[in-house]
């Protein structure tokens, strides 16, 4: 992990991304969208918009854990968010938007209806109040 750190002894910006990106693969699989469904279909989840937040410092020697939440579905997207909690305390919340994409036709394409499904039912009915935020300065 020494290498993740930066000259201020505790995680990298980057290196907060990787953790999640992990989890991703595993959120994939387990809708059933992951390698073995690319391998088959020709079918990835391309990301096209990430919303990260750093909210406590990470210091070595640290376990991540990363919690997983559905935030919505339709036939070409999945929204969902990770949190990463170390020693019982959030340090990260990312937030991201995929889509379903066709590699073989070079184009974005209907998910199976069964994964849809899935996703939906898996999709929380209250959103965290840190969710669907955009940056900018306040206003003077």
């Amino acid at each position: 992990m020494d290498s993740w750190l930066d000259a201020y002894g505790h995680l990298n910006e980057a290196y907060y991304l990787v953790p999640f990106s992990n989890a991703t693969w595993k959120l994939q699989d387990y809708f059933g969208v992951g390698v073995d469904y690319f391998d088959q279909t020709g079918c990835a989840m391309y990301t096209v918009e990430t919303h990260l937040r750093y909210l406590n410092d990470v210091r070595k020697p640290a376990v991540m854990e990363i919690e997983s939440i559905i935030l919505g579905a339709d036939s070409k997207r999945i929204w969902f968010a990770h949190k990463m909690i170390v020693n019982g305390t959030l340090c990260a919340t990312g937030e991201f938007m995929v889509l379903h994409y066709d590699t073989r036709a070079n184009r974005t394409t209907a998910m199976p209806e069964s994964v849809l499904e899935t996703l939906q039912q898996a999709e929380v009915d209250d959103k965290p109040e840190w969710v669907g935020r955009s940056l900018k300065l306040a206003k003077p």
